[in-house]
C-alpha cells in the first residue's frame, strides 16, 4: 500500500511533537495509547492503531527513567509497532516485539543528545548567573529541536522500509519466528505490569490487587460484560478507593477531635 505524502509528514510531525513532549511538554501525547490511534488514523486504520498502542502501553506501564538511564523509548517503540501492524499486516502482539528494536534506537538517541547537551549546562549557567532568560530559552528549544528531529528521522527511515519491504520481509521470517514475536509480545504486558508492582505495590494493598484480579476474571468470563470489562474494573476500583479515602479521612479527623481535650481553662 502506498501512502501519500502528507500522511509520511504527519508522521514526522506527530512523532516531532510526541518527542518534545516526553521530556518538556508532559501532557502524555507521548503514551503509546494516544499515539497509537492518532498514527492509526493517519495510516487510515485506527482501530489496529488502538489495540497496539494499548498493547504497547502494557508492556511500558512500569519503565520509568532513573537518573541518566533510559528505558526502550515508547515514543518510537509504540509508533514503529502500530506502522509494522498496519503496513505489513504483523499482528498486534508480533509488531509490539519487533519494535523493541526500535525503541532501543530512541533510548540511545536520548542518550546522546543528554551527552551532547551536557557542556551546554555550563552555558547556561553562566546565562542564568546574568539573568539572561532569552539564552536559557534558546539552549532548551535547541535541545527539544534536535530531539524531535532525531526520532522523526529515525522512524521515517523505517517507516519507509516498513511500507516498502515490511509484507515481503514478514512472509521471509520462518512461522516459528513469528510464533516467538506473538508469544513474547503476549507477554511483555504482563513484565510491565510487574515492573509497576515491584516499585509500587505496599503490602497493606495486596489485598485490593488479588480483589481486582479475581474481579477482571469473573468480568471477562461474561461473554455480555468482557468488552466493557476494564471500564467496569476500573469504576469498581475507584469506588473502593474513593470509599477507602473517605473512612482514612474520618479515621484521621476523629483522632484530631479526640486528641483536643479542651484546654485547662475550664478546669476540666
Amino acid at each position: 500500500m502506498d501512502y501519500s505524502i502528507i500522511q509520511i509528514l504527519s508522521i514526522f510531525i506527530v512523532t516531532f511533537i510526541a518527542a518534545i513532549d516526553q521530556f518538556s511538554f508532559l501532557e502524555s501525547l507521548y503514551q503509546p495509547i494516544v499515539m497509537g490511534p492518532l498514527v492509526g488514523a493517519i495510516l487510515g486504520d485506527v482501530n489496529t492503531g488502538l489495540i497496539v498502542g494499548a498493547t504497547y502501553q502494557l508492556m511500558t506501564i512500569g519503565n520509568m527513567p532513573v537518573g541518566g538511564a533510559q528505558p526502550p523509548n515508547a515514543v518510537i517503540g509504540g509508533i514503529m509497532a502500530t506502522v509494522f501492524a498496519i503496513t505489513a499486516g504483523l499482528p498486534p502482539t508480533a509488531a509490539v516485539a519487533a519494535a523493541i528494536p526500535f525503541a532501543l534506537l530512541g533510548q540511545y538517541g536520548v542518550t546522546l543528545l543528554f551527552t551532547f547537551m551536557s557542556p551546554m549546562m555550563t552555558k547556561a549557567d553562566a546565562y542564568a548567573h546574568e539573568a539572561n532568560d532569552k539564552g536559557i530559552d534558546r539552549i532548551n528549544y535547541l535541545a527539544m529541536a534536535i530531539l524531535g528531529t532525531i526520532f522523526g528521522v529515525i522512524v521515517l527511515i523505517f517507516f519507509f522500509a516498513g511500507a516498502t519491504f515490511g509484507k515481503t520481509l514478514t512472509s521471509a521470517i520462518p512461522e516459528w519466528i513469528m510464533n516467538g514475536l506473538s508469544a513474547s509480545g503476549t507477554m511483555m504486558k504482563y513484565v510491565g505490569f510487574a515492573i509497576l508492582l515491584r516499585v509500587m505495590l505496599s503490602r497493606d494493598l495486596w489485598g485490593f490487587y488479588f480483589g481486582g484480579f479475581a474481579a477482571a476474571v469473573i468480568v471477562s468470563a461474561n461473554s455480555s460484560l468482557s468488552g466493557s470489562a476494564l471500564l467496569l474494573i476500573a469504576l469498581i476500583g475507584f469506588a473502593i478507593a474513593y470509599w477507602d479515602y473517605q473512612i482514612q479521612t474520618k479515621f484521621k479527623a476523629s483522632k484530631v477531635n479526640a486528641a483536643d481535650d479542651g484546654g485547662d481553662e475550664d478546669g476540666i
